[in-house]
C-alpha cells in the first residue's frame, strides 16, 4: 500500500509595488547600492606562529627550571649568569641598552600588527548583503581596467597600477591627439571603476605620452 502524499511547504515571494522598484532603480541606476566596507583583517599566522613557539619555548625553559630549584637542585647555569649580568651591569651600559631597544622595536612591531588590518592587496567591495563580504584584489582590479583601456581608439600600450585611493594609468597612445585619448580613457576608465563594485572607488590619474624614438 503506498504512502499518502505530502505537500510540500512552499515559500511564497513577496511581492514588490512596481513604483517601489522603479525609484529604487533610479536612485541607483549602476546596481551599485549597499553598505561600505572596511578592509579584511589578515590572520597573520606567520607572525602569531613564531610569538607563540618563541613563548612556549620560554616559559617552558623558565617554568622547568623553577620546578628543578624547587626540588634542591641547582638553577640552570644560563639563568646564574642572567641574574649575575643584570645585578652588575648598569643601566647605561651599552648592551643592556641594545637589548632594550631589540625589545621594544619587537613589542612596537607586534602592536602594528595587532591594531592595522593588513591585506593591503585586496580591496574590500559593497555590501549588498550583511552576512556577504566580497573583496577584489588589486591585480584583477588592474586587469579589468588595462582591458578597459585597450578598447579605447589609439592606446598603443598601457600600464595599469590599482592602489587603496588610487588607480595610476600609464597610457601610450600612437595615433590621435593626446587630448583626446586621455578624455576617452578618463570616461572609459571611470565607468570601469564604478563597475567594480567597490566600497571605495579609487581616484583615476591618467597620463598620456607619445611612444618614444627607437635607436
Amino acid at each position: 500500500m503506498s504512502e499518502p502524499t505530502q505537500r510540500l511547504p512552499v515559500i511564497e515571494r513577496e511581492e514588490t509595488d512596481p513604483d517601489d522598484r522603479s525609484a529604487s532603480h533610479a536612485a541607483n541606476p549602476a546596481g551599485n547600492s549597499g553598505k561600505k566596507s572596511g578592509r579584511f583583517w589578515s590572520a597573520r599566522r606567520i607572525p602569531a606562529a613564531l610569538t607563540a613557539l618563541v613563548l612556549l619555548g620560554a616559559l617552558g625553559i623558565l617554568l622547568y627550571d623553577i620546578a628543578s630549584v624547587r626540588s634542591g637542585r641547582p638553577a640552570m647555569q644560563w639563568r646564574r649568569s642572567l641574574v649575575r649580568e643584570l645585578a652588575e651591569r648598569p643601566l647605561e651600559n651599552t648592551g643592556v641598552l641594545v637589548g632594550a631597544g631589540i625589545a621594544a622595536a619587537l613589542g612596537l612591531w607586534l602592536l602594528v600588527l595587532a591594531i592595522t588590518p593588513g591585506l593591503r592587496g585586496v580591496l574590500p567591495m559593497r555590501r549588498t548583503h550583511p552576512d556577504v563580504r566580497a573583496g577584489l584584489h588589486r591585480d584583477a582590479a588592474a586587469m579589468v581596467l588595462r582591458d578597459r583601456a585597450m578598447e579605447v581608439s589609439g592606446v598603443q600600450s598601457v600600464r595599469v597600477r590599482v592602489k587603496r585611493s588610487k588607480a595610476d594609468v600609464r597610457a601610450v597612445s600612437h595615433f590621435r591627439e593626446l587630448d583626446d585619448v586621455r578624455a576617452d580613457l578618463d570616461s572609459a576608465l571611470g565607468d570601469g571603476i564604478r563597475g567594480l563594485g567597490l566600497s571605495r572607488d579609487p581616484k583615476l590619474a591618467v597620463r598620456v605620452a607619445r611612444p618614444g624614438r627607437k635607436g
